[in-house]
């Protein structure tokens, strides 16, 4: 007769510990909007202005607590006016968004328009 040999018993304690309780999201008593006291117009492309360009640039950015723009992302626009929007929108400075009184990060849309003049 040939004995059996059965591996060790293995728990996984993951499983074991218990669930954390659900994460309830912060009360907001207060909420001050980010708003811009820096804006740097951009330089109309020369090569878009001779081609009659015009339009927006739609861009996404974050917005840290220090007031700067810490990530830019194109969402859309023309491509002779996008690195120009680009160039403009990173100098920009805001004043941080404030919940309950204490500076957050946010994401926050950033329209830039071109507009041809006469």
């Amino acid at each position: 007769m040939v004995p059996v040999f059965r591996p060790p018993e293995v728990t996984n304690r993951e499983t074991e510990t218990a669930t954390p309780a659900p994460v309830k999201p912060p009360r907001i008593t207060q909420l001050r909007m980010a708003t811009p006291i820096h804006k740097v117009e951009p330089v109309y492309p020369a090569l878009a202005r001779q081609a009659r360009i015009s339009g927006t640039v739609e861009l996404l950015g974050v917005l840290g607590t220090d007031g700067r723009i810490h990530e830019l992302r194109v969402l859309r626009g023309h491509p002779l006016l996008i690195n120009a929007a680009l160039d403009a929108v990173r100098q920009w400075v805001f004043e941080p968004t404030l919940l309950n009184g204490q500076a957050v990060e946010v994401a926050a849309p950033i329209t830039v328009n071109f507009i041809l003049k006469q």
